[in-house]
């Protein structure tokens, strides 16, 4: 598959498109990253993802993938080297339920929350997002990824949002390190991995970011 075209659009602080970097990465599959506006979207970016018209979208030969978990399967299936899924058909849909609990959970529910709301319903978010990420710790047990003994499935899906965990924290005035020591060795142990490390962004300016994207959402709920 050396002739293929591969094109990643994608936005640099986004997790769910870290994932897609990861896979790739993993992969050793080279492509043309393409950053995006997520204010004024890109004429290809809308002609790619019509339906939901975000990042990230994977072009492969002209055709595109949406939806990051939805990418990764595409990545794992069309290039064979280094699986991320098991091939067994219940630990691939274990790993599946467990990503797919990553994005219900961690990305679209209780991280936002932890960072836009304030007094007793940020409480809450806490509370509940440490909750799940105890039940992931839980998961994990004592195996050095989720995937086993290698990088997997669950471990792609959920690593990226430990650039995010600095900004969750001081946010919100708590340590996740402190409720799940075990996740936070499990993240370490990810990121001496390259294919983590660098496709991860820096948390000091995910931090910033999120603090510039929280004035916007406080000012427009006062509208």
């Amino acid at each position: 598959m050396d002739n293929d075209q591969v094109t990643l659009l994608d936005f640099w602080a986004s997790p769910v498109g870290m994932r897609v970097r990861i896979a790739l990465a993993e992969k050793g599959v080279k492509y043309e990253y393409k950053e995006q506006s997520l204010r004024n979207k890109s004429a290809l970016l809308l002609e790619m993802n019509p339906v939901h018209k975000k990042i990230p979208v994977l072009i492969h030969n002209g055709k595109s993938i949406c939806e990051s978990l939805n990418i990764v399967q595409y990545i794992d299936e069309t290039w064979k080297q280094s699986p991320l899924l098991p091939s067994d058909p219940y630990e691939r849909t274990q790993s599946m339920f467990w990503a797919n609990f990553v994005d219900q959970k961690i990305y679209d529910l209780k991280g936002k929350m932890i960072w836009t709301a304030e007094g007793e319903e940020q409480e809450a978010a806490k509370k509940d997002f440490v909750d799940c990420l105890k039940l992931l710790e839980g998961e994990l047990g004592a195996k050095p990824y989720f995937g086993g003994g290698t990088l997997g499935f669950v471990d792609v899906a959920l690593v990226p949002f430990y650039c995010w965990f600095h900004a969750y924290e001081t946010m919100a005035n708590f340590s996740i390190e402190a409720e799940c020591p075990q996740l936070i060795e499990w993240c370490k142990r990810c990121m001496q991995k390259d294919s983590v490390s660098k496709s991860l962004a820096d948390p000091q300016m995910i931090y910033n970011f999120a603090m510039k994207l929280r004035k916007i959402y406080r000012l427009s709920e006062q509208v």
